[in-house]
């Protein structure tokens, strides 16, 4: 494994997903905290979903009252291709955090993909490499993946001693879980470490196979998976924009709020977050960028009821935080305030989803648009 670092003064890097993004506003560490350990309820929690081609969506999303929760189905991605033998070495370009720098993997027998949702495993997975994975971290809930052993602690904290025992020839992340320190310091056993930067929203999924793809020798495959995730990705929306109101006006007004109750931490997301392509995907209006909200921006009472959302998005493990919607409600009594609020109407669905932006982001949609379009569904 060689490797190069040509810096590039001046340049900013683009937020490396969610995981980076909330590094840069000093949260990260209360988003790893929420996840972790949430694999085995999500899974007992997934069956009997229901897909928005067999739901019957209600006549008008504004008439419905009470929340609602998006449930993936069981099992992995649909999304998989046969990637074959990986050509090696390959020489990528790797995204750390310090700046870019060639990479040479010599070798992919061995893989391990770490990273705050398990996108990049699940990634690994649907490029047909899930043989050669060696271990997970703890959001890597897939069925394939269960019986691996698991090399982040709390907080999704890479153990390095865990990592080397399992001596992987090449380590794919994309920076949300470290230290950083740590995960550079496997470079200096002889383990390739590539990091990947897909950036955020419906073109991440795409991005992140081709790279992924690439650093494994297999980047063929990559830009397969990469051509069926965008295929898949329009099509969830064109499905989800037959069910949405046609007028821009009676489109539902949408926001994420990020929630951890026990520490008293609400922002709002706003454009860069992931969270802006996603409502516009599914059907709505995205508050934040109405607003010129960019990155993640404490909430403020008058904000939040000025905005007046129809609908709210959070993670589960948020909500939970706060003691449900009610504990909500009365922890911020603004919420209570908007039309959302009124009508209970809230949507939540698990931390390691609802943005994570990978192999299954056709199913995210899919299920945010049931619970929001057709909730008596479930």
């Amino acid at each position: 494994m060689r490797t190069s670092s040509p810096e590039r003064p001046g340049i900013p890097r683009r937020p490396a997903r969610l995981g980076a993004l909330l590094a840069a506003t000093a949260v990260v560490a209360l988003l790893s905290g929420c996840m972790a350990g949430s694999g085995d309820a999500v899974e007992a929690a997934e069956a009997g979903t229901v897909r928005l081609a067999d739901a019957s969506p209600l006549a008008d999303p504004h008439d419905w009252e009470g929340p609602s929760t998006a449930l993936l189905p069981g099992g992995g991605s649909a999304l998989s291709v046969e990637a074959g033998e990986p050509e090696l070495p390959a020489t990528v370009t790797s995204h750390d955090l310090q700046g870019e720098r060639e990479v040479e993997v010599d070798a992919a027998e061995r893989i391990l993909g770490i990273d705050i949702s398990g996108s990049v495993a699940q990634t690994i997975f649907a490029l047909g490499l899930g043989e050669r994975v060696v271990g997970r971290d703890i959001s890597t809930t897939i069925p394939e993946a269960a019986e691996l052993p698991v090399v982040t602690g709390d907080g999704h904290t890479v153990e390095a001693e865990s990592v080397i025992a399992l001596q992987p020839d090449v380590v794919v992340t994309d920076g949300s879980i470290g230290p950083d320190d740590v995960v550079l310091q496997l470079r200096d056993v002889g383990i390739s470490v590539v990091y990947v930067d897909p950036g955020t929203g419906l073109d991440a999924p795409a991005e992140l196979a081709r790279q992924v793809g690439a650093a494994l020798g297999v980047p063929d495959a990559g830009e397969e998976l990469a051509r069926s995730l965008d295929e898949a990705i329009e099509a969830k929306a064109a499905e989800i924009a037959a069910v949405a109101p046609a007028d821009p006006g009676d489109r539902l007004r949408i926001v994420f709020l990020y929630i951890r109750g026990g520490s008293g931490i609400y922002y709002l997301f706003g454009a860069e977050s992931g969270a802006d392509s996603l409502i516009e995907a599914l059907g709505g209006i995205d508050i934040a960028g109405e607003q010129g909200w960019t990155g993640m921006r404490p909430m403020t009472d008058e904000a939040l009821v000025a905005a007046d959302p129809d609908l709210i998005l959070v993670m589960t493990h948020g909500l939970e935080s706060t003691g449900g919607v009610e504990g909500l409600l009365e922890a911020q009594p603004s919420v209570a305030l908007t039309t959302a609020g009124e009508k209970r109407r809230i949507v939540d669905m698990e931390d390691g989803q609802i943005l994570a932006f990978g192999p299954r982001t056709p199913e995210v949609l899919d299920a945010l648009a049931v619970a929001i379009y057709a909730p008596d569904a479930r």
